[in-house]
This record gives structure tokens, C-alpha cells and sequence, in this order.
């Protein structure tokens, strides 16, 4: 049985050369610069529409695939456009931290039929001072929401969003991909399937999240004239939605993306078990997830609707409707702290009522992560006191991956419970395990042995 590990994670570690402590006073100027930007910047004040974004003239037709999809391989570039980065720096060499490009590239979905994503790369501005070619890190976001004005490939064009009377957004993870492009890092984020792109979300879709973020990394190495190389060193990193999409990855990279050089996996409080999941973040604030993954689950198996017709209430169908189009803090604010049997026709949780049905216990099943075996190391972070991602679904996936032979590293943070159902014993984990995510990550690329405390 794997132990849990306290961390110690003190604001002083190394990362990339300089120390955590002075990242955390970019990271502050950033943030207000964000703060100002959305103060001032009439367009952050308008949250793009559905298939569009304000970061080009014609956005609305990129994010609309050619049909039929050009023929080809997963990886594969359909189109690039630059992105601008709002927030960015002129520099001598370039922008600061980097150079982006809105992506759309060839993937999988969870039928194994060709579909089209996006995402941005970054061309990081700061050297590579490390061994061999430069290193790539595919960024697997966590949760945005299921608009498609919430795309993370939309989203670094404003960085905050705003549409009245609830609609605030701001995209979080430049806190984790401008930490990482300050190392030399390239850094590719998928927007995943069905965000920006038609089609819903496939939230927490395993085999869904693992193609769009192993086929990002393989569009990114595709691009010409960028600094990392077509076959260099890559990294999977994410945490929560992010977490589980970087873990599964990682558990078939050997079997999807054999010729990827992927050294290491950080999965931040992975979703690995949605049964668990989904009956701890009943109730929280973020209850309105859970329309999320029913949303997707609808668009990858039509099949569903009936079940769905014949269990969930006209509240719940009209909850479906409501998040389909909403980023995640406007779902917050509109269905946070309900709970599920509110939706159903029975007054049951949803988890209750899923029990009852064998359909739903396969598909659970089949969206489990923990069923394959990683080629690379992983490092899986995790707070005791996770109010949202069950922390001992987290230590049962790294038992399960050590079962099989892995190398894994579980990491605890062990933080007492803050306001239970609030996101804090969630968020506060993510925060404190940046800088042991990125000295890991670096290990991996600078050729350290992995830990593992399997």
C-alpha cells in the first residue's frame, strides 16, 4: 500500500533557475496586469460568442473544421494562425514569454473516428540551457467550462472574459504555462475535443482527453520553424480536469504515440474514478461539473438520451441546457451548492440512481483511468483533504499503476479541511505543488532518476 507523503512545499524552491519567490512577484504583476487589462480593455469585457474569439478577424471560420477532415494522421496540422497573447511584452528577441499560435490538428475521438481540436503553442522567449534539444510540455487545462467561448486557445486572448450579469471567466492556467515557458520549455495547451470546436465538450472523457492532449504535443513538434525539435523530449502536465487528462495519456502513450520521447507525466488531483468523483462533488461548488461530463458523455454516446429523458427532471434537463453554453465560474455562481437529487425523477442523488443502471456502470468502467500501464514516469500530486477529486481515488490510481510495474511518485499534501464543499481543500494543493510539479518535471528533462515510492 502506497504511503501518503506530507510535502513540505516551501515559496524558496529552485525553479528554472531562479527562485519560486520571484516567480511568485511576476506571477503578482501578472495578475494585475490581468485586472487592469479587464478594467480597461473594452474587449475583455465581452466574453467572445460561440465559435468565435476576439483574437482574430476570422476566428469564427478556424474553429470550424474543413469537412470532410483533410486525410492524414493524428498529430497533423490542419491550420495555425498567430495568437496574441494578452499577456505579453515586447522583447529584443520577440514577445515575452513567447510567440503563440492558435493551432487545429488531427485527433481521435472515443469512438476512434478522426476529429479536429485546437490549442495554442507557445515559442518560449527564454533560452534552453539544459541537456539536448529543447524540451516540449503539452499543458492539459483543467476545468474551463463548456462554452466554446471558453476555450483556453480564446481565453489567452483576454485572459479575463466578462458577460453580464454572471458571466466572469479568467484563464488560470498562465499561472502554470508562463512558469514553465520561463524554464525554455515550449509550451503546447489543448483546447480539447469540442471546446471552441462544434460538438459539446467531451469533459472528462478519458480516451477523448488522452488523444487531444498526446496528439497537441505531436501538432506542436509538426509546426515548422519553432525552436523545440520534431523529435525532442516531451512532458504531460496538468492538474484536476487537467490531472486526469495528462493521466491518461500517459497510460497509453505507448500504445497511441509510440514514437513520442515522453519522459514524465504530473497529474495534479486526477479524476480517475468518476464514480467517486462525482459523489464527492455533489453538493460543492462545483456541482455543475457533473452537467458538464453528462453533456459530453450525450455527444459521444447518443444512445444515452433515453436514459437520460427517462430519469433526469425538467430541472435537470434545463440545467444540462444552462452549463452547455457557460465557462466555469458562471456555472459556479448558477448551480453551485445544489445538489443532484434536486435533478432527478426520483429526488435521488444521481450517483444513486447510475447505480441502478448497468449501461452507466460501463461507461463508467470504460472512462476509469488506472486500467494500463504508463511508459514514463508519474508524478501524482494530491490533497488529503481534496474536497472536489477524492484523494483516495488518487491513491488508488497509484496503486494501481505500481501494481503494474510503473514508476510512480504520490505525492500528499496534507492540509486540513477548509470549508468543506467550497473548492479550497481543491485549489489550495494545486497552488502549494507548483514548484515540486515543475523541479519534477525539470528532473525529468535534465536526465535525474525518477522517485517512486511505490
Amino acid at each position: 500500500m502506497l504511503p501518503d507523503v506530507p510535502l513540505t512545499r516551501e515559496l524558496g524552491i529552485d525553479v528554472g533557475g531562479f527562485e519560486l519567490r520571484s516567480t511568485r512577484v511576476i506571477f503578482s504583476a501578472v495578475a494585475v496586469s490581468a485586472v487592469l487589462i479587464g478594467m480597461t480593455n473594452p474587449i475583455a469585457s465581452a466574453a467572445p460568442g460561440s465559435g468565435s474569439s476576439t483574437g482574430s478577424t476570422v476566428e469564427s471560420d478556424f474553429y470550424v473544421p474543413p469537412s470532410p477532415l483533410p486525410a492524414g494522421s493524428p498529430g497533423d496540422v490542419i491550420r495555425s494562425e498567430p495568437s496574441h497573447l494578452a499577456l505579453s511584452v515586447p522583447g529584443i528577441g520577440g514577445p515575452l514569454p513567447g510567440a503563440a499560435t492558435r493551432i487545429m490538428y488531427r485527433s481521435t475521438d472515443s469512438n476512434d473516428a478522426a476529429n479536429a481540436v485546437t490549442g495554442t503553442y507557445i515559442d518560449p522567449a527564454a533560452p534552453w540551457t539544459g541537456p539536448g534539444p529543447r524540451p516540449l510540455v503539452v499543458l492539459a487545462p483543467g476545468t474551463q467550462g463548456q462554452g466554446d467561448q471558453c476555450a483556453p486557445s480564446k481565453m489567452l486572448n483576454n485572459v479575463i472574459t466578462y458577460t453580464p450579469p454572471l458571466g466572469f471567466m479568467v484563464e488560470y492556467e498562465v499561472l502554470a504555462a508562463y512558469s514553465l515557458l520561463s524554464q525554455g520549455y515550449g509550451v503546447v495547451i489543448t483546447d480539447y475535443e469540442g471546446l471552441g470546436t462544434p460538438g459539446a465538450h467531451t469533459y472528462v472523457n478519458r480516451a477523448s482527453e488522452a488523444h487531444a492532449v498526446l496528439d497537441a504535443a505531436r501538432a506542436a513538434q509538426n509546426l515548422q520553424g519553432t525552436k523545440i525539435s520534431a523529435d525532442g523530449p516531451v512532458a504531460a502536465y496538468g492538474y484536476s480536469q487537467g490531472g486526469g487528462a495528462a493521466a491518461a495519456a500517459a497510460e497509453i502513450a505507448g500504445e497511441y504515440a509510440p514514437e513520442m520521447d515522453l519522459v514524465g507525466t504530473y497529474a495534479g488531483a486526477p479524476p480517475a474514478d468518476l464514480k467517486a468523483t462525482l459523489e464527492q462533488v455533489d453538493g460543492t461548488i462545483l456541482t455543475g461539473v457533473i452537467g458538464y461530463t453528462l453533456n459530453g458523455l450525450l455527444n459521444s454516446d447518443p444512445g444515452l438520451q433515453p436514459i437520460v429523458d427517462e430519469n433526469i427532471n425538467d430541472a435537470g434537463k434545463a440545467m444540462l441546457n444552462l452549463v452547455a453554453n457557460q465557462c466555469v465560474g458562471e456555472t459556479i455562481l448558477n448551480v453551485g451548492l445544489h445538489r443532484t437529487n434536486e435533478y432527478t425523477k426520483t429526488g435521488e442523488p444521481l450517483s444513486v440512481v447510475l447505480d441502478r443502471l448497468p449501461v452507466a456502470a460501463d461507461i463508467l468502467a470504460k472512462n476509469k483511468i488506472g486500467e494500463r500501464t504508463p511508459n514514463a514516469p508519474v508524478l501524482i500530486q494530491s490533497g488529503t483533504s481534496d474536497d472536489i477529486v477524492p484523494h483516495g481515488q488518487a491513491v488508488g490510481l497509484a496503486g494501481d499503476w505500481c501494481g503494474k510495474g510503473a514508476t510512480v511518485q504520490l505525492s500528499a499534501a496534507q492540509i486540513p479541511a477548509i470549508v468543506p464543499g467550497s473548492g479550497a481543500g481543491h485549489l489550495i494543493p494545486d497552488i502549494l505543488g507548483l514548484g515540486e510539479a515543475q523541479n519534477w518535471i525539470k528532473d525529468r528533462f535534465y536526465g535525474a532518476p525518477a522517485p517512486s515510492n511505490c
